[in-house]
C-alpha cells in the first residue's frame, strides 16, 4: 500500500494558473494576469501567489462552483461567468449570491491557464471553517490524511469521502493542501459535504479519537490482515499515509490495528485516492453489515 501512494508523473498543482486573490498588494482580483510571475527561464509560470493562501478558495468548474453555490454557508467574494454558464446556472434553479462578471471563457483561461476546465465559471470565496475534532468526533466514519500533500490525490479522496458519506477529513494544519484551486476541482463539489478537521498534531488527534470510542484503522501495506479480514465497527477512522511514505512511524503506532487491501491482479498496489475509494466501500459495507442493513 504505502510503497506506491507517490504519483511522480503528475505535474505540480501551481501549474494551474496565475489568478491571484483581490486585497493582495498586487493589486489583485480577477484582472491581475497581467502581473503574473514569469520562472528563470522568463517562460510564464512558477507557484501563482495565491497558492497555498488559507483566506480565500478559488473556486472553478460547473461541479466545483454550482455545489459551493448551493451551500448556505459558503461566503462568495467575487465570480466571473459566461453567458452560457449563467443560462445554465438559470436553468438549474441555482440562485447567485452576487452579480458575476460577464466574460468570454478566454479571460478566464487567462487567468488559470489553459490546462483548466473551469466551464465559465471562476469564483472566488471564503474557505469554509475547519469544525473541531469533537464534532468530528460524533460520525461513524472519518478519514484521516497522514501528510497527503498533492492536491489531485486529496481532491479525488475529498470526492470519494462525499460519495461514501464520510463525516470529516482530519488532516494536518501543516504538509496538507489548501482546500482551493486543483484541489477544489478535482473534488467535484465534495468540499461542500465533507468538512476538512485540520488538526496540530495528528498522533494527539488519534487518540482523541480512540478516548472518544473510536476505532482508528491504519492502512499499510505491512499490516496483519487484509482490510475486508479485518474486525471493524462504528464509530471508526481510517488513516492513509502519504504517497511514497506511508504512515509515519508514530501514527503507525497510534493506531488500533493496521490493515492492507490484497488486489488479486497483476498490479498489487494503488495510489493513495484508489486505496481511499477502496478502504472507504470496505469500510462502509462492513458498518452496513454491523447494523444489520
Amino acid at each position: 500500500m504505502s510503497d506506491d501512494f507517490s504519483n511522480p508523473s503528475r505535474p505540480p498543482a501551481h501549474r494551474a494558473g496565475p489568478y491571484r486573490p483581490a486585497g493582495k498588494k498586487s493589486g489583485g482580483g480577477f484582472g491581475a494576469h497581467r502581473n503574473m510571475r514569469r520562472d528563470k527561464g522568463g517562460q510564464r509560470g512558477g507557484p501563482p501567489p495565491w497558492a497555498g493562501e488559507e483566506d480565500v478558495a478559488l473556486l472553478y468548474g460547473w461541479h466545483t462552483v454550482s455545489e459551493a453555490l448551493a451551500n448556505p454557508k459558503r461566503h462568495f467574494r467575487k465570480m466571473m461567468a459566461t453567458e452560457n454558464a449563467v443560462r445554465r446556472l438559470e436553468e438549474a434553479g441555482i440562485s447567485l449570491p452576487l452579480q458575476p462578471q460577464i466574460v468570454k471563457p478566454y479571460e478566464i483561461d487567462k487567468l488559470l491557464g489553459p490546462d483548466a476546465v473551469h466551464q465559465g465559471l471562476l469564483a472566488e470565496a471564503d474557505p469554509l471553517p475547519s469544525p473541531p475534532l469533537s464534532k468530528a468526533a460524533k460520525h461513524d466514519l472519518v478519514l484521516v490524511l497522514d501528510q497527503v500533500t498533492d492536491p489531485h490525490n486529496v481532491g479525488a479522496i475529498v470526492r470519494s469521502a462525499a460519495a461514501f458519506a464520510v463525516g470529516a477529513i482530519v488532516t494536518t494544519a501543516r504538509h496538507s493542501p489548501a482546500a482551493t484551486g486543483v484541489l477544489a476541482k478535482s473534488a467535484s463539489g465534495g468540499l461542500e459535504h465533507v468538512p476538512f478537521c485540520r488538526v496540530q498534531n495528528l498522533a494527539r488527534a488519534l487518540n482523541e479519537l480512540k478516548e472518544g470510542g473510536m476505532l482508528v484503522v491504519g492502512l499499510d501495506s505491512e499490516g496483519p490482515a487484509d482490510l475486508e479480514d479485518t474486525a471493524l465497527r462504528a464509530p471508526m477512522a481510517l488513516v492513509l499515509g502519504a504517497e511514497g511514505k506511508g504512515l509515519r512511524q508514530l501514527t503507525r503506532e497510534t493506531c488500533d490495528t493496521l490493515a492492507r487491501i490484497d488486489l488479486p491482479g497483476a498490479i498489487k498496489s494503488l495510489n493513495v485516492s484508489n486505496a481511499a475509494a477502496l478502504s472507504l466501500g470496505v469500510a462502509r459495507h462492513a458498518l452496513k453489515r454491523q447494523a444489520g442493513g
